[in-house]
């Protein structure tokens, strides 16, 4: 088990399918009103937006994204999968899977 040091807030990593957004931000209200540092997705790419709107833009900012969130995982002391009706997709199935060999502790929204 990752111990925090005692001079910073533990830092949680928030996965889960952006189509949960509000369920996302959601999480992050309640991680960070418990006093934790939250690391979340920064980018929605189901919602239309300039810097996606070319396929080939998705694609580069998705492979691009998925990195980073890994690099979060890292950062992060646990993770909360974000995970409405049990719902979990083959991105935060990976995402899970990294932090599990990391040693991760993993907590969900809902029952798996």
């Amino acid at each position: 088990m990752q111990t925090t040091p005692a001079d910073r807030p533990q830092i949680v990593v928030l996965c889960g399918s952006t189509r949960f957004w509000d369920a996302l931000t959601e999480a992050t209200l309640y991680e960070t009103a418990a006093g934790r540092i939250v690391l979340a997705p920064g980018c929605n790419l189901k919602q239309p937006h300039p810097l996606w709107a070319q396929p080939a833009q998705a694609d580069r900012l998705k492979m691009m994204l998925d990195e980073l969130h890994r690099q979060k995982i890292n950062l992060a002391d646990d993770v909360l999968v974000v995970n409405p009706g049990g719902y979990i997709g083959d991105s935060t199935r990976s995402e899970i899977d990294y932090a599990r060999a990391l040693g991760k502790p993993i907590r969900y929204t809902h029952p798996v």
